[in-house]
């Protein structure tokens, strides 16, 4: 009886809901009761798709809590005590999945993907949960509203975009960056949320900045000729490119889906930097390996995800990007893609 009254509930927090921003990413309508970087002063659609607290969950989360919780994933990476990156248990037979990090940050997210519920630990700091919330939650609540997330930067070229594909460190936001560099707006980052329309895919915007390694900074310089206008994450760990500043831009609707560039890791690559087609079988391999919630997935979720990217990857040119390791070798990367993205726009 409990279960019922807890899902019955499911929509609702503990009081009203104040929103203190909103806006659209990542296609979703988004508003959050705290500020959130990137969604303030941000246009909003009418109607919300997803509504985020930032504070502790409500009362009958909290009852779930208290009864069973079934495990549905442990990350198989660890930190320096063993304990698993994420793990993420379901509550209530099905009413939310419960998130907690390896730093203590918690999310609890109702199973219609519509309800977020941030829950900071002492270690985690604030930039550590909105970092988690705008990444890695949004992309399971994408993934519970029926929509796949590549791991992926994207630019816009001529009114359709371009997704970069690849694992951490192919250089996907640096290439974005470069690119941008180069007059082209930048659609999204690290994370690209397809749709649907009619029968042509489209690729969502994410937020207006891109999060860069410091050791991008000085390929960058040399891509740019400039250095580009960085500023340290609260962490020190990252350096942020805001799209807003002049010299970038920021593409701020959703795009058709030209083509995919997947990066292999930097390396000595004969011939690199070179682009070369992919058959849709290799594609489809490739793009499975590199969606964001491939791993958290049940078995439907699973089937829908494979079935999407299998129409994806048969419908959209995709081509396979051997970069070179010596980052001063970003100029002639960009030369190269600038080159071939005349054959498939």
């Amino acid at each position: 009886m409990e279960v019922e009254r807890a899902a019955e509930g499911a929509n609702e927090g503990d009081g009203p809901f104040r929103a203190a921003c909103a806006g659209c990413v990542y296609g979703l309508r988004l508003q959050a009761d705290r500020p959130l970087p990137g969604l303030v002063g941000a246009p909003a659609a009418p109607g919300v798709d997803v509504r985020v607290w930032c504070a502790a969950p409500p009362s009958w989360v909290r009852r779930l809590m208290e009864g069973d919780q079934r495990l549905w994933h442990a990350s198989p990476s660890r930190d320096a005590r063993g304990r698993p990156a994420l793990t993420i248990w379901e509550l209530g037979r099905g009413a939310c999945l419960r998130l907690r990090y390896g730093d203590g940050a918690e999310f609890f997210v109702d199973r219609n993907g519509s309800r977020v519920w941030a829950k900071p630990s002492e270690r985690a700091t604030r930039q550590d949960t909105v970092s988690y919330l705008l990444g890695p939650v949004l992309s399971l609540v994408l993934s519970l509203r029926g929509i796949t997330c590549l791991r992926a930067s994207a630019i816009a070229v001529q009114d359709e975009a371009i997704a970069f594909v690849g694992p951490v460190g192919a250089g996907k936001s640096t290439t974005a960056a470069a690119l941008g560099a180069r007059g082209y707006p930048v659609l999204s980052d690290d994370l690209v949320a397809l749709g649907e329309r009619g029968e042509t895919f489209v690729a969502h915007p994410g937020l207006p900045w891109l999060r860069l390694r410091p050791t991008a900074v000085d390929a960058l310089a040399l891509a740019a000729g400039v250095p580009p206008p960085l500023a340290p994450t609260p962490d020190g760990w990252y350096l942020d490119l805001d799209l807003t500043r002049p010299g970038y831009r920021f593409q701020p609707g959703p795009l058709p889906l030209a083509a995919i560039y997947l990066l292999d890791e930097r390396g000595a690559h004969p011939g690199a930097p070179c682009v070369d087609a992919v058959p849709a079988a290799d594609a489809l391999i490739s793009l499975i390996a590199n969606t964001w919630t491939t791993r958290v997935l049940d078995g439907a979720m699973r089937a829908r995800e494979f079935e999407l990217l299998g129409r994806v990857a048969s419908a959209v040119p995709v081509r396979r990007v051997r970069s070179h390791a010596d980052p001063a070798r970003l100029p002639e990367l960009c030369d190269v893609l600038v080159e071939d993205l005349r054959a498939v726009v």
